[in-house]
């Protein structure tokens, strides 16, 4: 009888042991993703060529995606330079700023954006394909909702400003851009 107790002894620790074992690799398995891993492909600086787009307007700049606060935020600053060419509404010396940022773990992403002509815009922030980011803002009844994609083919970064009228289904593109990484 002591035998078999001290076998069932062994048998229990070996099988206790091996349950924290595979509890601790589940949970290694499992532990969340860095969500800033996705969007690692827009980190630089990037040409921006404006190109179509019903704004109108015929602009060169650039724009740098950058990690901020311990890569806590990632920060969009963009710069339009001189040479630029649009309809009176459209305002050549633009400047913007967005936030891209986590609020809690386990949390989608979310952006804030700000620009000189005093917009604000906030997003939800989704990586669809490996080399695509959209961020995509809340539907409203009073005011258009916004989207904004930059997609990495090829070496050059394609961006578009989009819009969409309450009650219209497609978007309509604002301005569109692309450049290769400076």
């Amino acid at each position: 009888m002591a035998i078999l107790t001290k076998n069932l002894k062994t048998f229990v620790s070996v099988a206790a042991l091996f349950a924290l074992t595979l509890m601790q690799n589940t949970r290694a398995l499992s532990a969340p993703a860095d969500p800033w891993k996705a969007l690692a492909f827009l980190e630089g600086t990037w040409d921006a060529h404006t190109q179509a787009g019903s704004a109108g307007a015929q602009s060169n700049g650039k724009y740098t995606f950058k990690p901020e606060l311990k890569h806590h935020v990632l920060v969009r600053t963009s710069e339009a330079y001189a040479a630029c060419k649009g309809p009176v509404s459209f305002d050549c010396k633009h400047s913007d700023v967005l936030y891209i940022y986590q609020e809690a773990e386990n949390q989608p992403l979310r952006a804030i954006y700000f620009d000189n002509e005093g917009h604000v815009i906030h997003y939800t922030v989704s990586t669809p394909e490996s080399t695509t980011a959209l961020f995509v803002s809340e539907a409203s009844a009073s005011g258009p909702q916004f989207q904004l994609i930059y997609q990495l083919k090829d070496a050059v970064m394609s961006g578009r400003f989009q819009m969409r009228m309450p009650g219209q289904a497609d978007w309509k593109t604002y301005l569109e851009w692309s450049g290769a990484k400076k």
